[in-house]
């Protein structure tokens, strides 16, 4: 991680972290190295020198730490140098604080009472979500879609993914139905087919665990008729007004629907020696 400011909130680049500015390094290091994104680091990066900034306005050393001085982190009125002035942070914010109290006592640098609620794998959740960026090509907010729902879905599969199944996948799915909606459920299973294929992909769980998640049917117009009655379609061709050019335009493109069909894209798309060409097979095929 550069050692420079640049990418920080003007807030952030105004605190000063102190004795931890070497573990701040080698945090947003750790977190590149685990493939977040720059935008995600610089948001923990901004956490962890919040956090030093606080502990030298308060005097507190850094052997002191522990989560009591993160309960008084969460709940300090801020006035720290920068823009930031606000009368509580937001659980995300202390959150991202609390994960670089742990990486604290990883290094050995503080020892706490108590463990560091971790958020259950979520070095393997960004590392998933970093092979979606690298080999799926999908949207940056189906990519952290994706990574809140199998953060959702991990406590009820466990913690060892070689001990997933076919009937512990199943069964979990199954259960969220009864929680979920179809259309929730529906792209829940896309992602967790996405986590077990990244999974088995580097050798972390059995191959073939996404083909047992049950297909969830979502079965939307399924009130319309699957097809018009030619009757019907040839009142509406007869319907034009062919005594205009916009009722011959109409016509044409009703015929090119009708009797080739054709989409409705690749009718807008066609230029004029492609509608003389379609209009000749109609005629030829009367």
């Amino acid at each position: 991680m550069p050692k420079s400011t640049e990418g920080l909130p003007e807030c952030a680049q105004l605190m000063n972290p102190g004795a931890l500015r070497p573990f701040v390094e080698a945090f947003t290091g750790r977190l590149l190295g685990l493939g977040y994104t720059r935008l995600t680091v610089s948001g923990y990066e901004a956490s962890a020198r919040h956090f030093g900034q606080w502990l030298q306005n308060k005097k507190i050393a850094v052997a002191e730490i522990d989560h009591r001085i993160v309960r008084g982190f969460a709940r300090h009125r801020c006035r720290c140098p920068g823009i930031r002035q606000t009368t509580r942070l937001s659980v995300k914010y202390v959150n991202r604080a609390l994960r670089f109290v742990g990486f604290l006592a990883e290094c050995g640098a503080v020892k706490l009472s108590e463990r560091v609620p971790p958020c259950p794998d979520q070095d393997e959740i960004l590392a998933f979500q970093a092979w979606l960026r690298r080999h799926r090509g999908i949207s940056e907010r189906t990519v952290w879609r994706h990574g809140r729902m199998i953060m959702r879905l991990l406590p009820a599969l466990g913690p060892d993914p070689m001990q997933y199944d076919a009937a512990l996948v199943r069964q979990v799915i199954l259960d969220e139905g009864k929680l979920s909606s179809h259309a929730y459920l529906k792209t829940m299973t896309m992602a967790l087919r996405g986590y077990l294929r990244y999974l088995a992909a580097h050798g972390l769980c059995h191959p073939g665990l996404d083909q047992a998640i049950p297909t969830i049917p979502q079965w939307r117009l399924s009130a319309l008729p699957r097809f018009i009655p030619i009757a019907d379609v040839e009142r509406v061709i007869a319907s034009c007004d062919v005594t205009t050019p916009m009722g011959i335009l109409d016509r044409a493109v009703l015929l090119l629907l009708a009797r080739l069909g054709l989409r409705a894209g690749e009718i807008s798309g066609m230029r004029l020696d492609d509608a003389l060409e379609w209009m000749i097979t109609i005629l030829w095929n009367r």
